[in-house]
């Protein structure tokens, strides 16, 4: 990757994950530790990958996603917010009452393509949207989020069924593996592992990736591109909590805010790490 566009996309990624904490402090809950593990991820979509525009969030010929880990909503709020698709401003009112942005994607925001949070109806909802370009001819791709535990799901493997007896080369997914959920590791929950196996088993192309470094990401994708003739599965090794010290590789942070301490410390780690690529 090119060097100048990996710093413009970190840049991007530092300014997402400081959504992330002004939101969930702001609203005084939601999922911090999630969303800042696939923070990288989703800018390096709507940056540098998906036919997205906020002049035109309706065009039909748009590249879709699906965040089917739908509580991570801040992640994803904070990508369109610096997309474009509305004011930052908004996310200091995430889950407020009356607010646009509630606490998980609902299809009436702009630039959401799908209502989800009910974990493993997001990726079927995918299915469906890929299965449609095919009949229509059409030529954008569909993108799915999902989490490590959500992938503990039955829903996720009648939906990795159905998508590749229909040959959806247009669907990718990505698998968030950063390792905990919210009863504590997946390994000790009810684990989903060997992930890889799985998806291959069920006739998916498998692809593996560092979801905090943007060569790996932007090779996985390009590799996902070149595929065609069946879904995607993109296994990515994420730390939960990312960007932020406290935070990083801790269940506790699934889905608890930070308080004004906390929240000043996180901001300011972060915007120490936004200075460290602008100087």
């Amino acid at each position: 990757m090119d060097a100048s566009i990996k710093k413009n996309l970190q840049k991007i990624a530092c300014k997402v994950r400081m959504g992330v904490i002004e939101g969930t402090y702001n609203a005084k809950s939601g999922h911090p530790g999630g969303s800042l593990s696939i923070a990288d991820t989703l800018t390096y979509l709507y940056f540098n990958q998906m036919n997205a525009d906020a002049a035109e969030p309706e065009n039909p010929d748009r590249d879709r996603l699906v965040l089917s880990k739908g509580h991570t909503a801040p992640a994803l709020y904070s990508v369109l917010a610096q997309k474009g698709f509305f004011p930052e401003e908004e996310l200091k009112s995430l889950r407020h009452i009356g607010a646009l942005l509630q606490g998980h994607p609902c299809i009436h925001i702009p630039g959401v393509d799908m209502s989800s949070g009910s974990l493993g109806q997001g990726i079927s909802a995918a299915c469906g949207m890929a299965l449609a370009a095919k009949l229509d001819n059409k030529n954008y791709k569909v993108y799915a989020i999902l989490g490590d535990g959500e992938i503990e799901e039955g829903q996720v493997w009648e939906a990795a069924m159905f998508a590749a007896h229909y040959n959806l080369g247009n669907l990718i997914a990505v698998v968030d593996n950063n390792g905990l959920q919210i009863d504590g590791p997946i390994t000790e929950v009810c684990s989903p592992e060997p992930i890889t196996d799985k998806f291959a088993a069920f006739g998916w192309h498998v692809i593996t990736m560092d979801a905090h470094d943007f060569d790996s990401i932007d090779r996985a994708f390009e590799a996902a591109s070149k595929v065609t003739d069946q879904p995607v599965a993109i296994i990515q090794r994420s730390v939960k909590g990312k960007g932020v010290s406290f935070m990083e590789n801790q269940v506790g942070w699934h889905g608890t805010a930070p308080n004004k301490e906390q929240y000043e410390q996180a901001m300011a780690e972060l915007k120490a790490s936004l200075q460290e690529l602008e100087d």
